[in-house]
């Protein structure tokens, strides 16, 4: 009787104890997919979106057709402008397909920033990143096209990948065309250290970039992809999922590893921004 007191409250415990690690668990596993549901469950509107788009006039936010001028350090290979971010000689590469209003495309970024810039940090991973405005052809408006533009602006002042965050991290409601306002775009330019200056400002107001990015997006629309966000691995697409798993920090960082097994990381300078 006395053994069984003392093994009474110890299995107590150790039940106790297991049952947290499960909630734990389940916790975790319910926070992906809740997570994982709404980025899917967007995607879903962005393909509809894309064949929308594609099907349509695209001259949203201006009936001005200026030269192609390209924000410092893009590149343009196969006719895919793109701003680079990371190490140059990185051994994978990450391709991003993306539009500002995009609430996927939001999702996403809110959910993978850390991981990607770590990557990016450890020389595994560079990113580039193809401006897309989708959601001006679907919605009306111009705020794809405004932001991406500012976003640009923002790589000429050597700040676009901390410019690019702060436009995810206050992303307006998809119906509200707060990108559109070339004043509202210049305010959240504040929150990022050295890039609010006269030269910003012009680069913002004039539309420096239209040209650039609607050329980007022809590029997306002649592309054949499903939506935004479009995300590619070496050239192969890892969103929603890879295979059978789906997309997560965690697995991020597995397929990176297994795709650079052997290479050594990145060590040349930065891409601008």
């Amino acid at each position: 009787m006395s053994e069984n007191k003392r093994n009474g409250p110890q299995s107590a415990r150790e039940r106790l104890k297991e049952q947290r690690e499960r909630d734990k668990a389940r916790e975790k596993q319910r926070r992906v997919l809740i997570v994982s549901a709404a980025v899917v469950g967007v995607l879903g509107l962005a393909a509809v979106v894309g064949v929308i788009a594609a099907g349509g006039d695209d001259n949203s936010g201006s009936d001005k057709a200026g030269p192609v001028v390209a924000p410092t350090g893009a590149t343009d290979e196969d006719g895919k402008p793109a701003i680079p971010t990371g190490k140059a000689d990185a051994p994978s590469t990450l391709a991003v397909w993306e539009d500002f209003r995009c609430p996927a495309c939001a999702q996403f970024e809110n959910v993978m920033r850390d991981t990607i810039h770590e990557l990016q940090a450890s020389g595994a991973l560079r990113v580039d990143y193809h401006l897309a405005t989708l959601i001006d052809g679907n919605m009306g408006g111009s705020g794809s096209l405004r932001a991406a533009n500012a976003a640009a602006c923002a790589q000429d002042a050597g700040k676009f990948t901390a410019y690019h965050d702060v436009l995810y991290i206050n992303q307006p409601p998809e119906t509200d065309d707060a990108y559109g306002k070339n004043d509202k775009l210049i305010e959240l330019a504040a929150k990022v250290p050295g890039l609010d200056t006269p030269a910003f400002r012009s680069c913002v107001n004039d539309g420096t970039h239209d040209s650039w990015v609607k050329k980007s997006n022809e590029a997306f629309q002649n592309g054949g992809f499903r939506g935004t966000p479009t995300v590619l691995l070496n050239g192969e697409s890892i969103f929603p999922t890879k295979g059978n798993e789906q997309i997560s920090p965690e697995n991020l960082k597995k397929w990176v590893a297994e795709a650079n097994k052997g290479k050594k990381p990145g060590t040349a300078s930065p891409s601008a921004g």
